[in-house]
């Protein structure tokens, strides 16, 4: 009896067929759970996010490399798509039965903050890309994740584990390997002030980027005191529209929206080019963000931290195939490090208990 019971105690750790075994059952089981809908809209979201933001940060290099000079123009055209989200929010009322939220000063105010945060880093995100290659800047932009965590511990109060920090350290070390091998990928006509720069900016954009993330939240929780799909959608209008608004200030006062039909007379690919980028550009931003959006609801944050961990190297290899971006080893291996880092830190806060998952 008492060696039964060490058995139960001490169950023998399975095999790995057995271990295969049970995750097809899993995910049979998962798959049969929701319609065929809801795997179509999952794969549709899921596309959009791996498809459509990395052509959006190409897009902001291509506008750079073909002579375009201005970063309001850039920044502008991160919001400029905020009726994208709106046609896709309107339906839903219909569809789902639900009422607008009411919009009460201090969730108007609210909005209007993020907005203008989310001007400030869509600025800050259009000087990195006018001074760094699409793969280097989608790297720094990883450290978003550090940011989102950091702020969301002191903010919103969420849990740092061990895992967190330990992909917390390996992201500032890929970081660090970035830094010091910044000589192989500067561009001929980026000077060292401009490259470091750069460097500079998008790291405070992916901070600021944590900051906005975390604040968002807060204002679900102690504002709208709920989240569903179509709460978080009108919050992405609203603070899509105040960034419009925003921009579309600092693009009149620094006087270039008269610079865009200069910039159009000469681009590299003539007026039918520069258009084509900016008008791309608008449409690809924010259907990435619509896509992560549908993908957090429809499945959960671990499969949109995946997607988001796998759009990094996406990004890179798409800038080194269609733009011939610099790629040296240290930077692969960087790529390589960061890519580890967000697995940790997506292992670490895989809800493990059935009620969480």
């Amino acid at each position: 009896m008492s060696g039964s019971g060490e058995e139960m105690e001490n169950p023998r750790p399975k095999s790995w067929q057995a271990k295969c075994s049970a995750f097809r059952t899993t995910v049979w089981k998962g798959y049969k759970s929701k319609s065929i809908s809801h795997w179509i809209l999952l794969a549709l979201s899921s596309t959009a996010m791996l498809v459509a933001f990395p052509a959006s940060s190409l897009l902001s290099r291509i506008y750079f490399a073909n002579g375009g000079t201005s970063k309001w123009i850039i920044s502008w055209v991160a919001a400029a798509g905020w009726p994208i989200p709106a046609l896709v929010l309107v339906p839903t009322y219909f569809f789902l039965g639900v009422f607008p939220t009411p919009l009460d000063f201090k969730l108007a105010a609210s909005y209007a903050v993020l907005g203008f945060l989310s001007a400030a880093d869509n600025l800050m995100y259009a000087y990195a890309y006018a001074y760094l290659p699409p793969s280097t800047a989608s790297l720094l932009g990883s450290t978003s994740l550090i940011f989102s965590a950091l702020f969301g511990y002191l903010l919103v109060k969420n849990r740092i584990n061990a895992s967190t920090i330990n992909s917390i350290v390996i992201i500032t070390a890929a970081m660090a390997i970035i830094a010091l091998d910044s000589d192989s990928d500067r561009y001929a006509s980026i000077t060292d002030r401009q490259y470091a720069l750069g460097f500079v900016w998008d790291i405070l954009a992916s901070a600021l980027h944590g900051l906005i993330f975390a604040l968002s939240e807060l204002v679900f929780d102690k504002l709208v005191g709920r989240r569903s799909f179509h709460v978080v959608l009108e919050q992405q209008v609203m603070v899509s529209l105040f960034a419009f608004i925003f921009t579309t200030i600092g693009l009149i006062v620094n006087n270039d929206i008269h610079g865009m039909a200069s910039e159009a007379r000469t681009c590299k690919g003539g007026r039918s080019s520069y258009l084509s980028v900016l008008i791309w550009g608008v449409i690809t931003f924010q259907l990435g963000i619509l896509g992560g959006t549908a993908v957090l609801f429809l499945a959960s944050t671990v499969l949109a931290g995946v997607l988001n961990a796998i759009r990094v190297p996406l990004t890179s290899v798409a800038a080194v195939v269609l733009l011939n971006d610099p790629m040296s080893g240290f930077k692969i291996l960087s790529l390589i490090i960061t890519f580890w880092g967000f697995a940790c830190y997506i292992y670490g806060n895989y809800p493990r208990s059935k009620d969480s998952s």
